[in-house]
């Protein structure tokens, strides 16, 4: 079987190219969309037989937050039909991918070991934007297990200052 990425691929750029118009848009619902589809109980119902491509389109269409637009509609019309729903997440993700390139910026993920509020997240992502030279789409993941500060992660770059990682490096410069 062919690896998830280049199945998702073609299905990313041509989603792409169809919505170079509205970007933003087609990155909200394409991202829930390929959230809905990360769900087992779901791709193990798209994978029986008995159900039909109408089936499983209405249930996710029902689980969606928000109203699909038509252009969503037909896309997972789309997918469901070739049998790609397990590759939706991917799709999503190299869809992001894609637009972040375009626009020069890149998805920086905070873990934090407490929420951080709208104002507080503008200005991490101020002086993270200086830290890596480059625009930043910042989210903001809990992680309890840090104990107190943050961690960030953008692409293959990661900044640890949470506790939990200064502890470790404490207890590696103890025992060393």
């Amino acid at each position: 079987m062919a690896e998830l990425a280049t199945i998702a691929r073609p299905y990313a750029e041509a989603l792409f190219k169809a919505s170079a118009a509205d970007l933003s848009t087609a990155a909200r619902w394409v991202d829930e969309l390929g959230l809905i589809a990360e769900n087992a109980q779901l791709l193990q119902f798209a994978d029986n037989p008995k159900v039909t491509v109408e089936q499983v389109f209405d249930l996710i269409a029902s689980v969606a937050k928000s109203a699909l637009p038509e252009q969503a509609k037909n896309f997972l019309r789309i997918v469901i039909e070739n049998g790609r729903l397990s590759a939706l997440s991917e799709i999503a993700h190299q869809f992001r991918a894609l637009k972040n390139a375009q626009s020069g910026s890149s998805d920086a993920v905070v873990y934090s070991a407490f929420p951080i509020d709208g104002s507080a997240l503008a200005e991490v992502a101020v002086m993270l934007e200086k830290r890596f030279g480059r625009k930043l789409n910042a989210s903001v993941v809990l992680q309890p297990e840090l104990i107190g500060g943050i961690r960030v992660v953008v692409g293959d770059e990661v900044l640890d200052t949470s506790v939990k990682a200064r502890l470790e490096q404490m207890k590696v410069a103890l025992t060393a």
